[in-house]
């Protein structure tokens, strides 16, 4: 059975920077990609960024362009989302998937078969 276990939420004031994990267990992630997502109350599952787990090919949103980086480290089973420059907007829960990898980054949330429990980010002062 995959298990998505993410953590490094939490309460931070704007301008910090936050790294979220995300640690798969179940799975071989070698022929698979790992995605971050996010959520706020009332609006759809938002595609923040998702990486190739072989190769390490990337391709994220316009929205965090410049601010948020998607890393995975192969040995650990684990991917990344270092955010930095935080603003309240980016308040939200924050979702790690996987779906099997074939030559195509999907934004679709649809397109992912697994999911972590989702981890809270609250930016405020």
């Amino acid at each position: 059975q995959v298990q998505l276990a993410e953590s490094g939420g939490g309460l931070v004031q704007p301008g910090d920077s936050l790294r979220l994990s995300c640690t798969v267990s179940g799975r071989t992630m070698s022929d698979y990609t790992m995605a971050w997502f996010r959520q706020t109350a009332g609006k759809e599952r938002e595609f923040l960024a998702a990486i190739s787990w072989q190769g390490a090919n990337i391709y994220e949103s316009e929205a965090i362009v410049g601010r948020f980086d998607i890393s995975r480290e192969r040995t650990k089973n684990t991917g990344y989302l270092q955010m930095s420059s935080l603003k309240a907007e980016d308040t939200a829960i924050y979702y790690c998937a996987t779906a099997a990898y074939s030559g195509v980054l999907y934004r679709a949330a649809t397109m992912y078969d697994s999911w972590g429990q989702g981890t809270q980010v609250t930016v405020s002062s």
